[in-house]
Formats: C-alpha cells, sequence, structure tokens
C-alpha cells in the first residue's frame, strides 16, 4: 500500500446501512484506474445504524488493490464530515460521494484524468442524472437543480463567478491544496441535521475557492446516478428542504462582497427577493395550495428574503 495516493473517494454517510453497499459495488467494478492510485474512505457522520458492521463485512472480504477505510466524525453536519475526509484523505485530489450517488463505471478514472488536464480547477463536478423511485410531479425540472440533478452535456465548463452558479456537493472533486488555502476552518454553514433543514454549505465552501483564484468546472464525463425515493418528492420533505436552502443564502451571497459594502448588498438582495415574492404571488396566486412545485419556490423566495434576518436572530453571524 503506498505511503500517499493519487486520489481518495470519500463517503460522508450518515444512517447509510442499507445504500453503501450498492455504492461500494460500484466502486469495486471501476475501470482504467491502474495506472494510479487510489482509496476509498467512509466518514461516517454520527450514524446510529449499523453502518460501522456494514463497512467492517466489507473490508474482511475487499480483495481489490486499493484499500478500503473506515473513520467516524461525532460532529453532526456534512461540512464536518467533508472536513474529516480532507484531514484524512492522503491525496492531493478527493472526489466526494454520498451514499445515495451511484457512479458509472469510469467515473474514478475521469475525475483524476480532469485533474492532470486543468491544474487551476480546485473543484469540479459531475453529470448528475436522477434515478427516481416515482415519477416526479408535472414540472419538477424547475426544481431539479435544487436536489443535486446536473445534466449540462458531456463537454466541460466553466463556472465562472460572474454567473453566480455552483455545483452540487454529489460527485464533486476537491483539490486538498484549494481547500486548505481558502475554506475557512469554522464554516457557517454546516448542513442538515434531525429538526434543522439549513443548507447551503457546499456553496459555501466553493465560493471561497472560487473567490481565492482556483477555477470551478463542470466535468461532463463524470456521470453518477442519484438515487431519490419517493419521500423525497412529497410536501412534507421538500418544504422545510426550501426553506433550509433560502435561509442559508445570506452566508453564500456575501462570501464574495467586501464586510463594507454587505449591508447595502443585503437591502439590495431582499429588494429582489421582495420583487420576486410578489411577482410569484400574483403568478400562481390560484395555485399556491395545491401546487407543490409552485409553493417550494415561494417557500425558497420568503427563505431567502428572511436570511439575514433569520441567521443574525439564531447566533450563526455574531460568533463567526
Amino acid at each position: 500500500m503506498p505511503d500517499k495516493f493519487d486520489f481518495t473517494v470519500a463517503i460522508p454517510t450518515y444512517n447509510g446501512a442499507t445504500r453503501l453497499p450498492e455504492l461500494l459495488e460500484k466502486l469495486r467494478n471501476q475501470i482504467d484506474t491502474e495506472n494510479f492510485s487510489w482509496q476509498i474512505i467512509v466518514v461516517d457522520n454520527n450514524s446510529t445504524d449499523n453502518t460501522a458492521q456494514v463497512i467492517k463485512s466489507y473490508q474482511e472480504n475487499w480483495q481489490c488493490f486499493y484499500p478500503l477505510k473506515y473513520c467516524f466524525e461525532p460532529k453532526q453536519g456534512a461540512a464536518y464530515a467533508r472536513k474529516h475526509a480532507i484531514a484524512v484523505a492522503e491525496s492531493e485530489l478527493i472526489g466526494f460521494l454520498d451514499d445515495d450517488n451511484y457512479p458509472v463505471s469510469n467515473w474514478v478514472a475521469a475525475a483524476y484524468s480532469f485533474a492532470q488536464k486543468y491544474p487551476q480547477a480546485g473543484a469540479y463536478g459531475s453529470q448528475i442524472h436522477a434515478d427516481w423511485e416515482v415519477e416526479p410531479p408535472k414540472n419538477f425540472a424547475r426544481l431539479a437543480p435544487f436536489l443535486a440533478i446536473t445534466e449540462r452535456g458531456n463537454l466541460p465548463r466553466l463556472y465562472e463567478v460572474r454567473k453566480k452558479l455552483l455545483p452540487p456537493s454529489a460527485g464533486l472533486v476537491v483539490r486538498r491544496q484549494a481547500w486548505l488555502e481558502s475554506v475557512p476552518n469554522q464554516p457557517i454553514l454546516t448542513g442538515r441535521i434531525a429538526g434543522n433543514m439549513l443548507t447551503g454549505e457546499d456553496i459555501e465552501m466553493l465560493s471561497y475557492i472560487q473567490k481565492a483564484g482556483w477555477e470551478v468546472w463542470y466535468n461532463g464525463a463524470m456521470e453518477i446516478y442519484h438515487k431519490i425515493p419517493s419521500s423525497r418528492l412529497t410536501q412534507e420533505y421538500l418544504i422545510p428542504f426550501f426553506r433550509g436552502i433560502g435561509l442559508g443564502r445570506y452566508v453564500t451571497r456575501m462570501v464574495n462582497i467586501k464586510p463594507l459594502y454587505r449591508p447595502i448588498a443585503t437591502l439590495a438582495y431582499m429588494g429582489n427577493d421582495l420583487r420576486k415574492i410578489i411577482l410569484h404571488y400574483f403568478k400562481y396566486r390560484q395555485q399556491l395550495n395545491n401546487d407543490l412545485i409552485a409553493s417550494c419556490e415561494m417557500q425558497y423566495f420568503v427563505s431567502s428574503f428572511l436570511s439575514p434576518l433569520y441567521l443574525w436572530k439564531n447566533g450563526y453571524l455574531k460568533s463567526k
């Protein structure tokens, strides 16, 4: 086993015992990886199921030339799990897969190859297809990007700073140097946990990497399938989900704005959010009670408007 690896697949997971086996089988069958060294690290983010036992069972029967490792992160939240992966990974490149992300057979090879061609890429995302358990509601395409569905073709594309668009963390590869040089040790957003859907930790992290001058790319050759269960298409899941995304937006909006100008920028953003709320209301006022898509969009706009007030009131901004 090498002292240092060329690539690490990091899998942050919470109660992923039933989902991890399919992902590990996909990784066991990766092709074209003979010319570089790589490893798999499962980061157990304080699971209460038998995730640890599942990984131990796989380790006992693991015949691959790339090792399968396990580590435990007690602090709940995806940001803490990813930070742990960065700390323990013995490679410059770390590719993050959620436990419901299933890569195609050349995902690892395509991820490693891209970094060699684009040395200024501090991070780059995958092409993500939806694997629906049930057919989504009509017009769900309007919400699909929020569920990490990213289909932008097969060619590489640069995420330009001015467009304020960044890839999701699912299937994201990060250059360790870019993370260590750019990402604060204590981020404001840490990821969804039980009872708190506040999110945006991946966009916060990528915003800092981009702000530091690293490029962020989309790599269409890295394809994964995101399994989406029927429970994630219900009002009970989606409304809190969009509330959490909106409430975290102040943080990601302010990363590239100097502190002196943040009060003005905050008022401008709130004004624009209020405009969107009013326009959305008049467009969909007859459907807001029975159109899940329109309701989710309204929740997103309202929560974005309230984001700075919510974060300040709940102490997210005072201690940072």
